[in-house]
């Protein structure tokens, strides 16, 4: 685990996320406890459990992209799930313990990449030795004249250049089994090939042989060489132990099985699963197919819109369990325009991007950025609240004509987006807001 500080978290998410300074604190601080936590003697860490987030905001203020980012800064086994898409135990839809199951597949799968960097050498090599004598073989005909030792050392050096991409060749290839469900519980994805090889010995990979470019044949071979090159009881043990003390469960809309006082009667699909998600929030053990997972040390975050319920709508050992509450603001004009320009992944940037492969070179103005940002200011404070995902709507109607309009320059084609161009393509949103004071 990586030992950033508090204050160095905050400034990574400064690259992403505009504002929220709150929220960024409220998550570093949690991070740095884990770390701090796994600093202390094994009786006293066994005491200390995380202090689970909510974060309360309108939908685009950055709620998701705050835990992921997190997430991403310290490699951790991070998913998120929707608390919609869950019903009760006994009721057709998902069970609430599948979002455990679900971060010890992104924790194995996190695992298996850092091991296979470890074995990437190795597993080059193998997969070479496999795939030059079919090259060879295809080559022969075309160069008759060379010696063994030439031939292998051209096609060795046409290989590495990524010459032979393109170059269809036969070769043996493992057969990949698709695994077989059984019910949807824990633990029921069986490979059958798997099984049998346990029962019966071997459990040899069945080989086929196939037509193939060189390009997907590596791919293919460099996958199954790594496979066998990596220890899977120790990839599935590290994964575990990661998910356990790592691991991070985004659970987004709970604000919508929170039951409000408007709420006519008893809601099975709203309460019963406050109370499934109860147990794994507190801690409990869930039974995966790589062995049983405890959640008692994963950090739970939690966010809604709480615009219909509230925070007190939950039941209150659900409440208990999620210590720190956080408020995220709405996005202000002055917000529009940093996300328009600042962030590292700025919403400008990507659309000047993709237009350039058309050889479209687009400019901005200042002006021109603080008008798109005014309007979506006034868009959401008139709509629906939907945040920084305004912006993408805009853009879309902005540069619709020259994004349709791309791709049949050979020239590099300059356009400078000026405050004109925006009020001009525009134009339908400006008239629908000005319409709208006149509307009771």
């Amino acid at each position: 685990m990586q030992s950033f500080t508090p204050k160095q978290i905050v400034t990574e998410l400064d690259r992403y996320i505009i504002g929220q300074d709150k929220a960024k604190r409220a998550v570093a601080v949690a991070l740095r406890n884990r770390y701090r936590r796994s600093k202390l003697s094994p009786q006293l860490r066994e005491e200390i459990s995380p202090k689970n987030i909510i974060l309360q905001g309108p939908t685009g203020v950055g709620k998701t992209e705050i835990a992921r980012r997190l997430a991403k800064l310290v490699k951790a086994p991070f998913v998120k799930v929707e608390a919609t898409k869950f019903t009760e135990v006994g009721y057709v839809g998902r069970d609430v313990e599948s979002m455990v199951r679900d971060l010890v597949e992104v924790a194995v799968r996190l695992v298996k990449e850092e091991k296979a960097k470890e074995v990437e050498i190795k597993a080059k090599e193998r997969v070479e030795s496999r795939l030059i004598p079919a090259i060879i073989k295809k080559r022969r005909e075309a160069y008759p004249d060379m010696s063994d030792s030439q031939m292998k050392a051209f096609v060795e050096q046409e290989l590495a250049e990524g010459k032979l991409d393109d170059l269809i060749i036969e070769i043996d290839l493992p057969e990949q089994p698709k695994p077989q469900m059984l019910g949807n519980g824990a633990a029921m994805e069986i490979n059958i090939t798997d099984l049998m090889g346990g029962v019966f010995g071997g459990g040899k990979p069945k080989m086929k042989t196939k037509q193939i470019s060189v390009a997907d044949a590596y791919k293919l071979l460099l996958e199954f060489e790594e496979e066998n090159l990596i220890d899977k009881d120790n990839v599935n043990a590290e994964a575990i132990r990661r998910a356990e003390n790592e691991g991070i469960i985004f659970i987004d809309e709970i604000d919508k099985i929170a039951t409000s006082g408007n709420t006519q009667g008893h809601d099975v699909s709203r309460d019963g699963v406050q109370r499934d998600i109860l147990p794994i929030v507190e801690g409990s053990t869930v039974n995966t197919k790589y062995g049983q997972v405890k959640t008692d040390f994963m950090l739970f975050i939690a966010a809604g819109a709480f615009h219909v319920s509230s925070v007190s709508d939950l039941i209150p050992e659900l409440q208990g369990r999620f210590p720190v509450s956080v408020k995220l603001d709405s996005l202000t004009e002055e917000d529009f325009v940093k996300i328009l320009t600042q962030p590292d992944n700025a919403i400008l940037m990507q659309y000047t991007e993709l237009l350039k492969v058309d050889n479209v070179r687009l400019k901005f103005t200042q002006e021109a950025i603080e008008q798109i940002a005014k309007i979506a200011a006034a868009e959401n404070e008139n709509q629906e609240d939907i945040g920084a995902r305004r912006l993408h709507t805009l853009m879309e109607n902005l540069l619709d004509d020259i994004s349709y309009n791309a791709g049949s320059l050979e020239t590099e084609l300059e356009i400078v987006i000026d405050r004109n161009y925006v009020l001009e393509h525009l134009a339908g949103a400006i008239k629908n807001l000005n319409l709208r004071k006149y509307i009771l």
